[in-house]
């Protein structure tokens, strides 16, 4: 299989995307082994290759010990935590990780709405990408461009994230500081 063809089958593939929605979390909280498993499974179609890991351990523990994660209970992980590293493993290909736990409010914001706000809009993202993809494949264009204008896009776009946050945690602090006095 050729480049194009191979790009034309992820493509395929991202256009039927359709990460775990809150309900379809595990009800019943895992260990971390357990997590890293399901997350794996779940997240397959984000890896750049079959050597890829996009969650280990360790950044889990230091996703924890830096306040972007609940601390687990009695070491397991529930739907609130699975939602939690599912939007981290998503956003951090893109935003720092200070910049999610600002998004995140440090991982006490995300609950079942605002994770179903977030998958929707980024299922709506992948399948729109992807059918554009698939468009460009078929109809024979340079892949090579493809890929400059859509990082292009993302570039912009995470410029543009990235300034929101860096208001928004600038806001905060300053509220913080005031609520101190």
């Amino acid at each position: 299989m050729d480049a194009a063809e191979i790009i034309l089958q992820w493509a395929e593939e991202g256009k039927e995307l359709s990460p775990p929605s809150w309900d379809e979390l595990p009800v019943i909280p895992l260990y971390v082994d357990q997590v890293l498993l399901y997350l794996r499974d779940s997240l397959r179609f984000f890896e750049r290759d079959e050597e890829d890991v996009l969650l280990t351990n360790s950044m889990i523990n230091n996703y924890v010990k830096n306040g972007v994660l609940p601390h687990p209970e009695k070491k397991k992980y529930s739907r609130q935590h699975l939602a939690a590293l599912i939007t981290i493993c998503m956003l951090k290909q893109v935003l720092t990780i200070p910049d999610i736990a600002t998004l995140l409010n440090n991982g006490n914001e995300l609950g079942p709405e605002l994770y179903q706000a977030f998958l929707s809009a980024h299922t709506g993202a992948v399948q729109e990408t992807c059918r554009d993809l698939e468009q460009s494949c078929r109809n024979g264009k340079n892949l090579r461009r493809e890929a400059m204008r859509l990082a292009a896009e993302s570039n912009a776009k995470r410029a543009a994230a990235e300034r929101i946050l860096c208001q928004l945690a600038t806001e905060e602090k300053s509220g913080d500081a005031k609520g101190k006095k």
